[in-house]
């Protein structure tokens, strides 16, 4: 397994993360990712230890808190040796304070995270989204008291734009708080919405990249073939939540699979093997968060790492995958000598 550094952070995290939305299955919603319970939640655990995966991703509003206590008990007893991610910010009930990035809300949310996932600390806390009905400096403040009581590790955020991050940054930088060493975004072969902002912000302020449906909610498994139906098990035909792409027509998706399909047989691996590693070798990206409704899958997806695209893979799924951004990107990259040009990590930092 590959270790990156998580931004301007110290903390070293495996290029492979485990994702839990698919414990508990509480509802129709979460039932549509998965079900898993503690038994195979433990052994899932224990298959990520044995390949060098020690960061688990978890949320307070996956199954209504379900996902945290079922992680919470397969990783009892082994509480050392992981990293454990959740968030917070999304709604956990009906009730008016149980959502939102509030000093309340933060306190109460960690911990009721911290009893349900069973520890005295969090590694990694995420905003899942931006609360724009709480000031900027709330939010930080309550994150880094809970840093400083020692709850708290590192903060983080989840979906949020550019000048969310740029402007939280600034705000932790001026009263010397802790800042957001990371961003959990979504990002993929199928939607590269991700490049034209939040990764040049990345790169110029180092915050690491963690990436979430890095297959697109399934479209980028090889489950989905040109002139074929849609396969009836998948995610998205069951209820759960789609990803939407920029370009979200069906022509260009299937182009973009004829082409992973093509370097699957040049590589040997895998379509979603081969769309894992192209996210690896992207700028900023320190961790892909996989997720598996079995052990099968799990073992599938943990194969994306040990190996690497050639470049001229990468060019290729670069090439079918490219759309034109939004404005003012499409005019900036006229101008090529006025803009940075990133070196792609290609296994190494």
């Amino acid at each position: 397994m590959e270790y990156r550094q998580l931004g301007h952070a110290g903390l070293r995290v495996p290029v492979l993360s485990f994702g839990t939305a698919t414990f508990g299955g509480t509802n129709d919603f979460f039932k549509a990712w998965g079900s898993t319970q503690v038994d195979e939640a433990t052994r899932m655990v224990n298959l990520c230890l044995d390949a060098g995966v020690n960061l688990f991703d978890t949320a307070n509003a996956y199954s209504g808190g379900k996902a945290e206590e079922i992680l919470g008990k397969a990783v009892a007893g082994k509480r050392d040796k992981v990293l454990i991610s959740t968030k917070a910010t999304f709604p956990t009930s009906a009730d008016i304070n149980d959502y939102g990035s509030s000093r309340f809300s933060l306190i109460k949310s960690c911990e009721e995270s911290l009893k349900r996932l069973g520890t005295g600390h969090i590694d990694i806390y995420h905003m899942h989204g931006f609360d724009a009905n709480t000031p900027v400096e709330e939010t930080l403040d309550a994150l880094n008291n809970l840093v400083q009581s020692g709850k708290v590790r590192y903060i983080a955020c989840s979906n949020f734009s550019g000048w969310h991050l740029m402007k939280s940054l600034s705000i932790s930088e001026r009263y010397g708080w802790s800042k957001y060493v990371a961003h959990q975004a979504y990002y993929s072969l199928l939607n590269r919405d991700f490049e034209w902002e939040l990764m040049p912000l990345g790169i110029d302020q180092n915050i690491g990249t963690i990436v979430w449906s890095p297959l697109s909610s399934g479209k980028l498994t090889g489950k989905y073939q040109r002139n074929k139906p849609a396969p009836a098990n998948a995610r998205v035909a069951q209820g759960g939540s789609p990803v939407m792409a920029a370009a979200n027509d069906d022509d260009r998706l299937y182009d973009i699979i004829d082409v992973l399909q093509e370097v699957a047989e040049e590589t040997g691996k895998s379509v979603a093997q081969v769309s894992l590693n192209w996210l690896l070798q992207r700028p900023t990206v320190a961790n892909i968060i996989i997720g598996a409704r079995n052990e099968e899958q799990l073992k599938q997806n943990l194969d994306a790492v040990g190996w690497n695209l050639s470049v001229e893979q990468v060019k290729k799924l670069d090439a079918v995958s490219e759309i034109l951004p939004a404005y003012p990107y499409w005019h900036q990259r006229q101008f090529p000598m006025l803009n940075t040009a990133p070196k792609l990590y290609g296994g190494n930092r």
